[in-house]
């Protein structure tokens, strides 16, 4: 593993097994981080991103989701081959997550200062006194915008967006080395939406920290990733940095389909181009290329063969299209660029 990689995650299969149907939520995911750099994690509602992450926590529902396959190095450790006890010195202290809800991430009956304590308690290696615990609750709490004098309020007593920085401190606290953030302005409007997301890139570069965001906004990927990562049906099907992205000339057909989904102010008249049809079940998942059935450039191939990572200059798209063998399979009026 190179060292500038904080994090890999290397074909990773998870499997959710209920009473009605095996759930197929990651199949083969491969991915990569850098130090002090932000990865975002974009697709649909039900593409396998929150799995992805819960399995780097190993968090997924016990007697339910497992871990098939795979394996996730962290710093140049297998976090699947830890024990239990030792996830623990992980959980909170050098990774932590920022979950999409701050209304049910909160206990609503522990004032908010005594929940930050809480995790510096628990990770406390340095044998810090309850008055140094309590004075870093206090810069906590001033570092994310918050007088320290509102410690002892309870989560009914702030705002929706007051209630994510107080989860966002909560993360931050033991100035973990890699920040999950699951979509972490869903419930806030537009503009506290950008206030959270300006003090997140804020206290990254001044704490350091290496971070995964989870969304389905490109616009927030735009303005807050070093690399992106498209997730469909559980697969990584373009990984690049965020100039391949937004500035190159191939993407992935899905790429392609989430960016004719924005509308543009400056073009009059120009109607959106949604994507065709639905994310696919994953109980019941399509053979070949997952993404076929709703795809406008699928070709015969694309129903039996699960496509390969074509490497484009360090820009990986999971595509039969850049398979130049196939090209001939391609129907004129549907050539790329």
């Amino acid at each position: 593993m190179t060292d500038n990689f904080l994090l890999q995650i290397n074909d990773l299969w998870v499997e959710y097994e209920t009473e009605d149907a095996r759930v197929y939520a990651v199949n083969g995911a491969n991915l990569k981080l850098e130090r002090r750099q932000t990865l975002g994690l974009v697709g649909e509602t039900g593409a396998g991103k929150t799995s992805t992450a819960m399995s780097v926590l190993r968090l997924l529902p016990k007697n339910l989701g497992f871990i098939r396959k795979g394996d996730i190095i962290f710093d140049g450790e297998s976090l699947l081959a830890l024990k239990e006890i030792d996830m623990l010195t992980y959980r909170g202290s050098r990774i932590s997550m920022i979950f999409q809800d701050p209304m049910t991430s909160l206990n609503p009956v522990i004032p908010v200062g005594r929940q930050v304590a809480e995790v510096l308690e628990l990770h406390n290696s340095e044998g810090l006194s309850g008055e140094e615990i309590d004075k870093q609750v206090d810069d906590m709490f001033e570092l994310v915008g918050i007088p320290a004098w509102r410690k002892h309020e309870y989560p009914h007593q702030f705002s929706g967006g007051m209630k994510q920085r107080v989860v966002i401190a909560i993360a931050l606290a033991c100035r973990p080395e890699l920040v999950i953030a699951d979509e972490p302005t869903t419930a806030l409007d537009v503009t506290i939406q950008a206030q959270v997301l300006s003090m997140m890139a804020e206290l990254k570069e001044r704490l350091g920290t290496s971070m995964i965001l989870i969304t389905h906004d490109l616009g927030i990927v735009a303005q807050n990733c070093d690399t992106v990562a498209v997730m469909y049906a559980g697969e990584i099907i373009e990984y690049g940095t965020i100039q391949d992205l937004f500035e190159g000339e191939r993407h992935h057909p899905y790429t392609e389909g989430l960016f004719g989904s924005i509308p543009d102010i400056y073009v009059e008249s120009e109607r959106l181009h949604p994507i065709d049809g639905l994310m696919p079940d994953p109980s019941d998942l399509p053979e070949g290329c997952k993404f076929h059935p709703r795809c406008p450039y699928r070709m015969p191939i694309c129903e039996r063969v699960i496509p390969c990572d074509h490497d484009l200059d360090g820009h990986l798209i999971k595509c039969h299209l850049f398979n130049e063998d196939n090209q001939n399979d391609l129907p004129a009026a549907n050539t790329r660029p």
